[in-house]
């Protein structure tokens, strides 16, 4: 990835070359103004068209299309303007599709509300001293300014004073808004400060350069924070203010920085010097423009290109190209704003895809590549790059794309919609206070049948719907977790009764817990500590993350429903030291895991192709298959997981097989001790206690009328409350509890001081002889009964 950098050439340049003169006879025909003095701030409107405000007190406006500028309005000669921000356009309505004013701070303590024709709607007096920088809040509903008498400030959108938030005995260079709306960061010498709106909530403060910071920014996706100062550093911080990048010291001082609307690049500005990184922090590509200081990088609401406002008069404007997008043997390139170039690695053969509109946003995977123009929508199949299917795009320039087997998902600032790869459209979720605008490739996942979303007004809840119609899954339940959330994760393959979502929170903890919300709440469980990244495999559900200083596989991550004990043998893991801090898990295609680590650099990871296999195995309930491969390659993790794998599909002649050849004995005897029981609503129950489903098993049991064997595993597991519960509600071996609890006590040598126990004991002699009878007739009759269910059964197939 790299930046095309465009700068055209000035009239005040005496000495001309004869490209200058032809490119200065140019301008003079198209009669553009140009600045004759230092450029202070740009803002974009449109994805075409920007306004850039200079010290020749002049306010130009650029249009790209037609390569024309226009003077919109002339300052009066004392007012020298510092900072520009457009008025935020309505979040999820399509009716704005442009700003339409701006504010303006400058030098003579004021701002200006002026509309996009020019027209001064209000100027207000705000600081002593120039007004250094002013940002509109998300929402449009309030306006932060400050000011070189160290004072910050709200105002409201009619310019009216709400509070003076803070006052600092220094100038305050640079202010940005925190991505809530509800915090503003802002600069004090050597210091950031994150300040609440709310009085007496906590403020954070740290020391960020070692000379005076310049410019800041927050980003709304990421929630990441950049830095830029005269120590000629720029830094990347997360919102607690914990340090994420440090740059190498530049020639000169950062005089500005700016986030891409999406959170996945920013811009970098200094003397001479354009640089683009990646959000954490490495940089892409580094141009050296002749240029002055860049003091103001302004980035096009659909995040191809840069303006910025420079020292020598320039307007410099850079799109980004060449980025690259990769899966199995394809790569894709963005040669040109309108151009991709295909190849194919195997036998180099190249297709170019030209496209009538500027490329925004693309995405490989699952064999369709998914671009996405200002207008419209292509897909393209891997199997035929001539013919794609071309539909229009509702309004709003698309933030994500995100791709599942069968269909496709676009986010744009009105709305999420789900389309089939042959260009139908499938649904579009909603929830309350749904913003669009925030939402990532960590805080939406996407499978064949489900769509999950991170909340972000409380980022605890995780919304789940059903692909195919966009409702809410299940019976409507949110999946709520006791911490907050930062990336999540819905497996790919399987059926959706099985659909698992896997999430990382704010600890750093990874769990792991089904999409299927139907009455019991369903278990959230721990699968590991310090997972800082993670990824389904496309291909099979293995999941695969970075813990601490180790690469680690689930090879079966449901083996925490099955048999939590033997979850540390299906794993695979390897030192991750060398991939450096921060590496970040970028896909897992088949049994390949690509990494990228701190520096940018990719490093491939293959791990073993016979999980993949074995899962394919199961699937297809081809059980001698997998016990063979299992022989075959002879690997603990691999009898573990067919263990695993055959309890939850309740073959355990399998399991038996598997749990053998990893050692574990007691568990073959009590699958055997299984296999003896008389019906298979006792198999079943047991089968399920197996897997700690304790409730499960009691309901079978109660279902079939086994109230009996329903109170004997409460017996077993010393249940005792809801052993005699259930004795009594059924009228039946109450006796028998009573038994059992006795013998118990006696074992331990204890007295009886449950009062339930004590009331129904009152005068009642236990008779084992009696009680053993009982439990003789009633195995007995579970006998019977389930040899003539099974009489019946063959008799019904004779006929």
């Amino acid at each position: 990835m790299r930046l095309k950098i465009s700068l055209l050439k000035e009239p005040k340049h005496i000495l001309l070359t004869l490209t200058d003169l032809i490119t200065f006879m140019c301008l003079c025909l198209l009669n553009m103004v140009t600045h004759q003095e230092l450029v202070s701030c740009v803002g974009w409107t449109t994805a075409e068209e920007l306004y850039s405000c200079s010290d020749d007190h002049q306010i130009v406006k650029w249009n790209l299309l037609t390569s024309e500028t226009s003077q919109i309005v002339k300052l009066p000669d004392d007012i020298y303007p510092i900072d520009l921000h457009w008025f935020p356009k309505s979040l999820g309505t399509k009716k704005q599709t442009q700003a339409e004013s701006f504010v303006l701070t400058s030098s003579d303590g004021k701002f200006h509300l002026i509309s996009k024709l020019g027209r001064v709607e209000k100027s207000v007096e705000a600081h002593c001293g120039a007004v250094l920088a002013g940002r509109w809040n998300y929402e449009g509903t309030a306006l932060v300014t400050v000011g070189e008498d160290g004072q910050i400030k709200i105002w409201s959108k009619a310019g009216m004073l709400r509070s003076t938030l803070a006052q600092q005995g220094t100038p305050v260079y640079s202010v940005a808004w925190g991505p809530d709306s509800e915090k503003v960061l802002y600069t004090a010498g050597k210091q950031l400060i994150i300040k609440p709106l709310q009085p007496n909530a906590k403020v954070l403060q740290w020391k960020a350069h070692d000379g005076i910071i310049l410019k800041v920014d927050w980003n709304s996706v990421n929630d990441l924070i950049l830095s830029a100062g005269e120590d000629c550093k720029y830094k990347v911080w997360d919102s607690y203010g914990r340090l994420l990048y440090n740059s190498q010291p530049h020639e000169h001082p950062i005089t500005s920085v700016a986030w891409a609307p999406d959170g996945e690049l920013f811009a970098v500005g200094s003397f001479h010097t354009l640089r683009l990184c990646d959000k954490t922090g490495w940089s892409y590509a580094l141009e050296k423009p002749n240029t002055g200081s860049i003091f103001n990088i302004a980035w096009s609401v659909d995040g191809t290109q840069i303006a910025g406002a420079c020292g020598n008069g320039h307007v410099v404007f850079a799109h980004v190209v060449e980025q690259r997008w990769e899966w199995k043997n394809f790569q894709v390139t963005l040669t040109k704003r309108r151009t991709m170039q295909v190849r194919n690695v195997l036998n180099d053969a190249v297709d170019l895809l030209e496209f009538r509109d500027r490329v925004i946003k693309a995405s490989l995977n699952y064999a369709h590549l998914v671009v996405s123009t200002s207008l419209q929508c292509y897909v393209f199949s891997t199997k035929n790059w001539n013919t794609p299917l071309i539909f229009d795009l509702k309004e709003g320039t698309v933030s994500l794309i995100l791709q599942a087997e069968r269909h496709f998902l676009l986010v744009d600032g009105s709305g999420i919609y789900l389309y089939s790869y042959e260009g139908r459209f499938i649904s579009s979720p909603k929830f309350p206070g749904m913003r669009t605008d925030i939402l990532n490739v960590q805080t939406v996942s996407l499978s064949n049948d489900t769509i999950a979303i991170k909340d972000k007004a409380d980022e605890k809840i995780i919304f789940l719907f059903e692909a195919s119609t966009g409702k809410p899954l299940g019976d409507g339940k949110l999946l709520c977790h006791e911490s907050e959330i930062l990336e999540i994760a819905l497996d790919q393959k399987g059926l959706t009764n099985d659909r698992k979502i896997a999430f990382i929170d704010k600890n750093r903890d990874l769990y792991i817990t089904s999409v299927k919300r139907f009455g019991k709440e369903e278990q959230i469980i721990k699968l590991g500590t310090m997972v800082h990244t993670l990824a389904w495999s496309d291909t099979c559900n293995i999941l695969c993350g970075l813990q601490d200083t180790r690469f680690t596989v689930w090879y079966y991550p449901n083996t925490v429903y099955v048999d939590r004990d033997i979850l540390p043998k299906t794993l695979y893991e390897r030192d991750a030291s060398e991939f450096s801090k921060n590496p970040h898990i970028v896909s897992f295609v088949g049994n390949q895991v690509t990494i990228r680590r701190a520096d940018g650099s990719l490093v491939h990871i293959s791990i073993s192709p016979y999980p993949a296999i074995l899962h394919e195995y199961v699937s297809s309930s081809k059980w001698e298959d997998a016990v063979r491969l299992c022989r075959f390659v002879k690997e603990q993790t691999m009898w573990a997981c067919l263990a695993a794998m055959a309890v939850a599909n309740r073959d355990m002649t399998t399991a038996e097989i598997a749990y053998a050849a990893i050692g574990e004995i007691d568990k073959v005897q009590y699958i055997n001790s299984i296999k003896d029981l008389p019906s298979k609503e006792s198999k079943m129950a047991h089968i399920l206690m197996f897997s700690g489903n304790i409730q499960e098993a009691e309901i079978v049991l109660l279902q079939a009328g086994l109230v009996y064997q329903a109170i004997q595993i409460n017996i077993d597991l010393y249940n005792w409350e809801r052993a005699l519960e259930l004795a009594v509600k059924y009228k039946t071996h109450v006796d028998t509890v009573l038994a059992y609890r006795q013998k118990f006590l006696e074992t331990f040598g204890k007295q009886e001081t449950n009062k339930r126990y004590l009331q129904y004991a009152e005068g009642l002699q236990v008779d084992w002889e009696k009680i053993k009878a009982k439990i003789e007739e009633e195995i007995t009759k579970e006998r019977e009964r389930s040899s003539s269910s099974q009489s019946s059964k063959n008799i019904g197939l004779m006929h």
